[in-house]
């Protein structure tokens, strides 16, 4: 890059600020007085996907209990990634509420940028009650006193529950009213769900008359150091991801992208001979994520990987008329789940800046997202409206909540809530502070109203009944797999990897580039002999720029992210 004058005044900024003490503010500072005054908040919303001023309906709920508006200021909207970190930064006010990682939250301590919340936590009931979040946040940065962040995803639930109450992020969703059609064929091996997905296009083109159906299709942009669509793959064995191995949480089983044996490279393989077998989209080196989400849409996919891709086909019409995704009965899989953290993901937090005004206001602010109501309300179940009470004190839809939480398009909130869309209206800061599907201590269900006891007492729609009776009759996907033995749960640890020193950064990066390359061109490959040319130059040029130097480092986090998994599955079982 170009060292500019502003390049050079932003480093010499931030440096001279970090230069400041190292331990962080004095937290026996007395709290601000609150001046009461409407209040216009800068959120620095590193998580976020919106920027300027909170509209809608949420908007106002914010408004009419705080008195303040939110302005939200987010580098994947407004630009510069680090950079507009590092210009805030180094200008001495990052914002008044922050979400960053917790590796940028150390120097935000050290340059006096945030603010230990100590003083204002009295009364803050939520931010009391995981407290031991706060702690975890402390401990991943080396932070030995304070209260100076506080993490996302927290949750009351045990760490070897998972947290994927109906649908794992990454499974074999299939379409299946076209896998109903072909008389559902046992699926014993993925040579078999090649076979499969090949006779579901074939059923599917001759239905339609459309040869631009495709089994899979897949997308680029989400690559980081390994072709994602490979890695999410993986996931169906009970594998995770750190960097460039994937691992198995709960054994010493772990692969690298250069062992031939491991499970990238027979993931990679699974591709290429679905590629091979015409049943890859032949876009799908080029397209983007917003082009596959789209496909989907169009009924163009018959196999999906991400379980939030599905309700593109999964809405309510459609499973009466038995049309949509499930997850595919393949058995040899073992898919991976996270558990749930009770110390939160420390990887991402919430903190206050240090230049903010009315501090106490903002802190219960982060307090209210840390609470029941706001969890439900961020996931489209507006308390009062979208849920009511029966007689046992157990949650129930209303009209309101079932089109809000299943066919939300068009949905308007009433003159109460200010009115205008319930979807474009709802909360932006993409935050979420409470583990979605983990349980409310007020009711003893999940905030997750999919899998309330009144939503799963009523009949199935018609997908969902044929479904279950091929699948040991479960109601939902977790179910079928906790059944069947096919989960592999992640204790929920809140370890945050050490960044890599910057000489071996260069190094990972450089791999990086090599291995997603050579990867994609093996899975789009014409021949056998092309596909293992380029994983031989995959292994060989890996190995030549240092990969074992990478490996070493990458084995050594993956050895505490397990310890750590032990470790708070010991202690949550100490608490009972």
């Amino acid at each position: 890059m170009k060292r500019t004058r502003l390049t050079a005044l932003v480093c010499l900024g931030l440096s001279a600020s970090l230069a400041l003490a190292g331990c962080g503010a004095s937290s026996s500072s007395a709290p601000q007085r609150d001046d009461g005054k409407e209040m216009t908040v800068q959120v620095f919303d590193s998580l976020g996907n919106d920027a300027g001023i909170q509209k809608g309906w949420f908007g106002k709920v914010v408004h009419d209990k705080f008195n303040l508006k939110l302005n939200y200021i987010s580098p994947n909207v407004n630009g510069g990634g680090d950079s507009l970190f590092d210009t805030r930064s180094a200008a001495g006010n990052l914002g008044d509420v922050i979400i960053v990682s917790n590796t940028k939250l150390a120097k935000l301590i050290r340059a006096h940028l945030v603010s230990d919340m100590t003083p204002y936590l009295k009364g803050m009931k939520n931010l009391q009650r995981f407290r031991s979040a706060s702690k975890a946040v402390n401990q991943s940065i080396g932070q030995k006193s304070g209260v100076w962040a506080y993490p996302n995803n927290v949750a009351v639930d045990s760490p070897t529950k998972s947290s994927a109450a109906v649908d794992p992020d990454g499974a074999p969703y299939i379409r299946w009213d076209y896998y109903r059609e072909i008389g559902y064929p046992p699926i014993h091996s993925m040579d078999d769900f090649i076979n499969v997905l090949k006779a579901m296009q074939d059923r599917a083109r001759k239905d339609t008359g459309k040869n631009d159906i495709y089994a899979i299709s897949l997308f680029k942009d989400w690559d980081g150091t390994l072709m994602q669509n490979a890695a999410v793959l993986a996931q169906w064995f009970g594998y995770m991801e750190h960097d460039n191995i994937l691992f198995q949480p709960n054994s010493s089983a772990y692969a690298t992208p250069i062992d031939k044996n491991g499970i990238y490279q027979k993931m990679l393989r699974f591709l290429y001979q679905c590629n091979k077998a015409g049943i890859v989209d032949p876009e799908s080196s080029t397209q983007n994520w917003d082009r596959l989400d789209q496909k989907v849409a169009n009924g163009k996919v018959l196999m999906m990987y991400y379980s939030f891709c599905n309700w593109h086909q999964n809405t309510p019409e459609n499973m009466k008329k038995g049309i949509g995704f499930e997850i595919a009965p393949l058995e040899p899989m073992k898919v991976y789940t996270a558990g749930f953290k009770p110390n939160g993901d420390t990887t991402t937090v919430i903190a206050l800046g240090s230049k903010a005004k009315n501090k106490q206001r903002l802190v219960k602010f982060i307090d209210w997202l840390y609470s029941s109501y706001f969890t439900y309300m961020d996931n489209a179940t507006v308390p009062d409206l979208a849920f009511k009470y029966n007689a046992k004190h157990e949650p129930y839809l209303t009209a309101f909540g079932e089109r809000s939480l299943f066919n939300a398009n068009g949905l308007m909130m009433p003159k109460s809530f200010g009115g205008g869309s319930a979807v474009s209206g709802g909360p932006h800061l993409n935050y979420p502070a409470v583990a979605y599907s983990s349980t409310d201590p007020e009711t003893g269900e999940s905030y997750n109203a999919r899998i309330w006891k009144s939503q799963l007492n009523k009949p199935l729609d018609n997908l969902t009944k044929e479904w279950s009776q091929h699948m040991a009759g479960a109601k939902t996907t977790m179910e079928y797999l906790t059944k069947t033995h096919r989960s592999e749960v992640a204790p929920g640890a809140s370890y945050a990897p050490p960044e890599a020193p910057s000489t071996l950064a260069v190094v990972q990066s450089q791999i990086k580039t090599e291995v997603i390359a050579h990867s994609w061109k093996a899975v789009m490959a014409n021949s056998d002999a092309e596909y293992n040319k380029e994983i031989n130059a995959m292994i060989s040029e890996t190995k030549g720029l240092g990969y074992d130097k990478v490996k070493a480092f990458d084995l050594k986090c993956i050895s505490q992210w397990r310890a750590a998994m032990r470790q708070i599955t010991k202690e949550y079982a100490n608490k009972k």
